[in-house]
């Protein structure tokens, strides 16, 4: 790609003509279909795949990583793409754990032979990641994680067990917490390893949840041969890496939050839409319900100005090499936006949003009901509220712990 010295209006005619070429006119605005290879176990139409393909040859599926790991765009660019992306009914198809935390942990510790073999997989969204972090006995107290990994002398040997690995049925690869140091304090002693989910001895279980949906896993592994080459970071020194991906996870998660990504069917209206569908418009045309009105336009207020602080944050993170403990507020205040946001679109749809299943319900409706309890989630995962709470109560403004 040519440099264009940050001239922004040169850069927007490259990427949109680059873009009438080489996107597939059969996907406008099938957000469903250009995803596919992103929702695990979806069948990839053949110009998905073509989309898909091109997007990941020209970097731009991770467009501000650097060459030649992804596009070398600064944001400023990144953001002009993905306007002229949307403005052609286009998304980005290639994305997951592998893009959002492995990634960007992965370019910061991972030696160049490494990069040089797993990156171009996760770059042209060829290669699916899970996350091997939780465990039985290890939620909220990570460190406390007893999965073993074993120097057999030409190769790793991993028993033990992982819980809630979101995807992992269709993964192709692992980035997994293990403890290669059993004698050494808890925090100390573990290292990650890259395990290929295909290799004897892996097995997964998917966990069916209330919503009907099975997004999360139990993960056993027993006797699984892992070659020396695919552990990465310090050797027990894996809590650090691990802390670091943490805080990719949360911003990841937080810029999506906000916006209130709790489904297809629930991102095709605002709350406004769905409150005026159900509830209905008084005579001078407002909301009937003066308190839900109320209670929306308060949510509104908070979900805008938490969108600035993400930007900004964003901005920041990019001038001080990433994302900082900043990321555990956004990560704490964005979970909360979004579950107040679902709590409003059922409240909204009253008698319509007490079910999940079966007749007398519209196929959106479901949709948005399942979406509600998922959203339930958003306060556990990429650690607690609890969790993150501790981390800007320590790490941001220095307080000690409580007596």
């Amino acid at each position: 790609m040519a440099d264009f010295g940050g001239d922004a209006e040169a850069f927007r005619l490259e990427a949109r003509t680059w873009l009438e070429e080489n996107f597939p006119k059969s996907l406008k605005g099938n957000i469903a279909a250009q995803m596919a290879k992103m929702t695990g176990g979806a069948t990839e139409s053949a110009d998905a795949k073509l989309w898909r393909e091109r997007m990941g040859d020209k970097g731009w599926g991770t467009p501000t990583w650097p060459k030649p790991y992804g596009g070398g765009l600064s944001r400023d660019e990144a953001r002009i793409l993905q306007e002229e992306m949307a403005a052609i009914g286009a998304r980005n198809p290639i994305g997951g754990m592998g893009v959002s935390m492995f990634g960007p942990t992965f370019l910061e510790y991972g030696t160049e032979a490494q990069k040089r073999k797993h990156m171009p997989g996760i770059v042209r969204g060829d290669v699916w990641w899970c996350q091997g972090y939780s465990e039985p006995g290890a939620g909220s107290d990570l460190a406390s994680l007893q999965t073993r990994c074993e120097d057999k002398g030409d190769h790793w040997l991993v028993n033990g067990s992982k819980i809630w690995t979101s995807g992992a049925q269709y993964a192709d690869m692992c980035y997994c917490l293990v403890r290669t140091d059993p004698k050494a304090k808890k925090h100390e002693g573990i290292s990650f390893l890259m395990i290929d989910m295909h290799s004897p001895g892996v097995e997964v279980r998917p966990i069916l949840l209330i919503n009907g949906t099975s997004p999360f896993c139990e993960t056993f592994f027993t006797d699984v041969k892992v070659p020396k080459e695919n552990q990465w970071g310090p050797l027990n020194g894996g809590w650090t890496v691990g802390k670091r991906l943490l805080q990719f996870e949360r911003d990841s998660i937080s810029a999506g939050l906000g916006g209130g990504n709790i489904g297809a069917a629930a991102a095709l209206m605002s709350v406004e839409d769905y409150a005026k569908k159900y509830v209905g418009l008084d005579d001078s045309g407002r909301l009937a319900d003066a308190d839900l009105r109320r209670r929306i336009i308060e949510h509104k207020m908070e979900n805008k100005a938490f969108q600035l602080t993400v930007r900004r944050a964003a901005d920041e993170a990019k001038s001080n090499q990433g994302p900082s403990a900043a990321s555990s507020i956004m990560k704490y205040a964005g979970a909360k936006i979004a579950q107040e946001r679902t709590e409003l679109i059922v409240e909204a749809m009253g008698a319509a949003g007490l079910g999940w299943d079966g007749e007398g319900f519209e196929k959106d409706e479901i949709a948005t009901v399942r979406s509600w309890l998922r959203a339930k989630a958003n306060s556990i995962e990429g650690g607690s509220s609890e969790i993150n709470l501790n981390v800007v109560s320590k790490r941001v403004l220095g307080l000690p712990d409580p007596k």
